[in-house]
């Protein structure tokens, strides 16, 4: 084994800046345990959790930045080098995802001090959510299979801790909703891992990428069948998706948001991980089933989102069609189609976790979750109706907002498969009209959404509107979570602005997807298939 390594490797120790690849994932556990101990105290631990996930953000742009100039990092701790043991690996789409969880989660830890106003320390919630931090960075950030099973579990524990505080009844329904499908989605992903491993002899990412293509194909394709029906179970595609809107509204706003912006991502993440970029062969056999899931989860999401009066239920579906964009770079896997997905996953991370800080708000204000019951915020609250309305037209992709950007990437490798396509051009054409088709649904929902809330003068009445009541003002706390989501759409307005860095970094790291050379590189196993 030690023939296929560099020498430096083995003889000498992990530099000190590779380091940078593990210190997020340590700093968040680390501080999830000392702000156990601090848990009873009024402010140690919003203070605490502040400062960890800083310093966690200053680690991931050092780690950004070093993957941006000299290419994909990897760390393996102890004597166990590649394919043995466990190696964490940074690519630019990892680090990027790592790096907009870090920032999202910030932005929620001021956020929901609206509703933390006779918390007494005893849910231990900021320690939770940097549990479930650090089990979404590493789930980024994992050179290995089976590591992500591990961080997969990490974050399952930590947002089953999340969506049941509080102990309503509708909080412990949702939860065993969530919780049942994901158990089986994780132990769907655990069957794969040992088919795999009885296949391949390892679980080490960037071996799989060697030696994949000397295994059966048809048994190759059967595990890529198991991947994608557990981490499409996860990601909420269709048909696997009732359980998001059926969860994510039960919880206090901030969790909703924290669970939009992260854990669905994940899920998408390592279908593009496992599908383009270890499995690409078998996803060859799958693309017309990635195209059909694509096209029905892009269509029927916002439709269900047009459907629902519960405001957060609505735009629970709205990040369902998101999933569905990310699933046309599966099926178009395209230098255009994965660049398309990866940054479309960035924006997701960024966008939803927003839009369900913005219906809080508006949850908070009104005193209702149903749109039917809402009205009549606009003249109250006019900076609130500005941020969800920008945030709704990023979600639908209108130009020049954020979303916007990977859908037009998306849109470009759809148009050029129909054109060139291996499959007579049915599935770039029928793609490319799905995403379009999903824009004006998805504008449909949200601007119908943003009329009710806002526009429309009171409450849904038999013959008109009932004259509004007096809204609930903002005390001190609500104007923190205000500043917050206000400060975080304020990026999100910019980065649509100026995308230019983002598209770049789109298009070199979906380069090291669909070529892994670089990546395998990173980890020291021999580029050449054995």
């Amino acid at each position: 084994m030690e023939a296929t390594l560099p020498q430096a490797m083995i003889e000498t120790a992990t530099p000190l800046a590779d380091w940078v690849v593990v210190l997020p994932i340590v700093l968040a556990l680390i501080g999830a345990a000392g702000l156990l101990m601090v848990r009873r105290s009024t402010r140690m631990p919003l203070v605490g959790a502040v400062l960890v996930v800083l310093g966690i953000i200053a680690c991931e742009i050092v780690l950004l930045l070093a993957v941006l100039e000299n290419g994909p990092v990897s760390m393996t701790m102890g004597r166990w080098l590649p394919p043995f043991g466990i190696s964490l690996t940074a690519d630019i789409f990892g680090a990027s995802f790592a790096l907009a969880a870090s920032v999202v989660t910030l932005f929620i830890l001021l956020y929901a001090e609206i509703d933390r106003a006779g918390a007494d320390g005893r849910d231990a919630f900021h320690a939770i959510v940097l549990l479930l931090l650090a089990g979404v960075t590493g789930a980024f950030l994992t050179g290995d299979l089976f590591n992500l099973y591990v961080w997969f579990e990490v974050t399952l524990i930590a947002s089953f801790g999340l969506i049941v505080q509080g102990g309503r009844p509708a909080q412990l329904d949702g939860a065993v909703k969530y919780g049942f499908l994901n158990f089986l989605a994780t132990t769907l992903f655990l069957l794969s891992l040992g088919l795999l491993y009885g296949l391949l002899g390892t679980l080490n990412m960037a071996d799989i990428m060697r030696v994949a293509p000397l295994a059966n194909p048809a048994a190759m394709a059967g595990v890529a069948a198991l991947l994608l029906l557990a981490f499409g179970m996860k990601a909420a595609a269709f048909p696997l998706n009732a359980w998001l809107p059926a969860a994510y509204h039960t919880p206090p706003a901030a969790i909703s948001a924290l669970f939009a912006g992260l854990l669905t991502k994940v899920g998408a993440y390592a279908l593009l991980r496992a599908l383009v970029a270890l499995l690409p062969a078998s996803r060859d056999l799958l693309e017309p089933v990635l195209a059909l899931l694509a096209i029905t989860t892009l269509l029927l999401a916002p439709l269900g989102a047009i459907a629902e009066t519960n405001l957060r239920r609505a735009i629970g579906f709205i990040v369902i069609g998101g999933i569905g964009a990310v699933m046309v770079g599966l099926a178009v896997p395209t230098a255009d189609g994965i660049a398309g997905s990866g940054l479309y996953i960035l924006h997701a991370i960024l966008t939803m976790s927003a839009l369900y800080m913005v219906a809080g708000l508006v949850e908070k204000r009104t005193g209702s979750t149903d749109t039917r019951q809402m009205g009549g915020l606009y003249a109250a609250s006019a900076p609130l109706s500005v941020l969800f309305i920008l945030l709704v037209l990023a979600s639908a992709g209108v130009p020049p907002f954020l979303g916007f950007w990977p859908k037009l990437l998306l849109l470009e490798a759809g148009l050029a498969e129909g054109v060139t396509g291996p499959a007579a051009g049915w599935i770039g054409s029928a793609l490319t009209l799905a995403l379009l088709v999903n824009a004006v649904l998805t504008l449909i929902a949200g601007t119908r959404l943003w009329a009710h809330i806002f526009w429309r003068e009171g409450p849904e009445g038999e013959g008109s509107e009932h004259v509004r009541q007096p809204l609930a003002p903002l005390d001190r706390r609500g104007r923190l979570g205000f500043g917050a989501v206000a400060a975080l759409t304020a990026g999100i307005v910019m980065a649509g602005l100026w995308p230019a860095p983002l598209l770049d970094g789109a298009r070199t790291g979906a380069q090291d997807v669909a070529d892994p050379a670089r990546y395998v590189a990173a980890t020291g196993l021999a580029e050449d298939t054995p």
